[in-house]
């Protein structure tokens, strides 16, 4: 079987990589960032907007879906894809992170878990091997594993346990989906989740155990939790350097334009992130020469181009005043304006990376960037 990513290029003087993923046809240049579309939509974005930014592959979040509109819809339109009208690619979590995030409404065994659902209070019980089933219906181009994933700072019993408990699932996972098949005619794969925390051996144990799976790609997950951003890059090294060259890495949830690059630099290849969509609606708008509050008084008589340094028509033919004024307002179109732009911040941002890694000049192109971003 043909593989569906290879590495075109790493970096001479880091861990920076270039490549390309292939899936159902598509090929998908990396580094990739993947805006979040949780309940099967970009916030504030049309789908054709996604298309001319060039973005291939988007992620969409099982437990929410599962809850709303259900996966009997789902079935019914067979498929995300055909539901959501999305012609590219789209990855699936396994409604790990929400669960984890909803601490007072679970409750985990060896067996799965059990949580109370955040719109009406229904109870729901997912294990390794139904989150597997619930993404064959969705027929996500990539599937992810039901983890364990622990809070920001945890014991090292508790986050030993989810080590365990991870790779427990993994087993019966990759069992799911070795003895299941696509349900609408696309191919998928399927990733394993390192788990951790900040604990250099619990990681290690985690690699070890999952590697020896073969998975299709590796994400690290229980990251960007709340821990120090130093801590973060050093765990993500450490898992990088142990990683399969011939596979995708991607750090879950992960970041910030400098935390992008940062890890780009160690290795990772995919990311995601509310952040440029979410930042985008409450007013933070990501430009090739800094951050913006867009509802800051300075900026009410600017004429001057959202963004110059990009190549799209919203980027340069609309103004900062305008946009602020949107916003002032209280108009829809500001958040649409603002969402557009910081995806296309995000896309160039991941695009130029490649493009230095392959020139050879991405150490000295990303610190530089940084500097500017810290200056402005």
């Amino acid at each position: 079987m043909k593989t569906f990513f290879r590495v075109e290029k790493i970096a001479d003087d880091c861990k920076a990589r270039a490549g390309f993923l292939k899936l159902n046809g598509i090929e998908i240049p990396t580094p990739v960032f993947m805006p979040v579309g949780t309940y099967g939509t970009v916030k504030a974005m049309l789908p054709s907007s996604l298309y001319e930014l060039d973005y291939k592959l988007i992620l969409g979040n099982t437990y929410h879906l599962y809850l709303r509109p259900g996966l009997d819809v789902i079935k019914h339109f067979e498929g995300l894809h055909n539901f959501i009208n999305w012609k590219n690619c789209i990855l699936t979590d396994s409604g790990g992170y929400q669960v984890f995030s909803l601490q007072s409404f679970r409750k985990l065994s060896e067996e799965g878990v059990e949580f109370s659902s955040h719109i009406d209070g229904s109870k729901h019980f997912f294990t390794p091997e139904s989150v597997v089933q619930h993404q064959r219906v969705l027929g996500s181009d990539i599937m992810m594993i039901l983890d364990d994933c622990v809070e920001y700072p945890a014991d090292y019993g508790r986050v030993e346990e989810s080590v365990e408990r991870t790779y427990n699932w993994a087993v019966r996972s990759l069992k799911e989906f070795a003895n299941s098949e696509p349900l609408w005619g696309r191919k998928q794969f399927i990733f394993g989740i390192v788990q951790g925390g900040t604990f250099p051996d619990l990681r290690r144990r985690s690699l070890g155990g999952l590697l020896s799976l073969q998975f299709d790609g590796y994400a690290i997950g229980g990251l960007s939790v709340g821990e120090p951003e130093e801590k973060m890059y050093e765990i993500t090294s450490l898992c990088t350097d142990l990683l399969p060259i011939d596979k995708p890495r991607y750090l879950m949830g992960v970041g910030t334009p400098q935390n992008i690059l940062e890890c780009i630099e160690l290795g990772v290849d995919m990311f995601d992130c509310v952040l440029p969509t979410r930042n985008g609606r409450n007013g933070q708008i990501f430009t090739t020469r800094g951050k913006i509050n867009i509802r800051n008084a300075k900026y009410k008589f600017s004429k001057e181009p959202i963004d110059p340094g990009l190549n799209n028509e919203i980027s340069q033919n609309f103004t900062i005043g305008y946009l602020r004024h949107l916003f002032i307002a209280d108009e829809i179109l500001g958040l649409q304006l603002a969402t557009y732009q910081n995806l296309a911040f995000y896309k160039w941002l991941v695009a130029t990376a490649r493009e230095k890694i392959l020139s050879g000049l991405f150490r000295y192109w990303k610190n530089n960037l940084i500097l500017n971003f810290k200056e402005n």
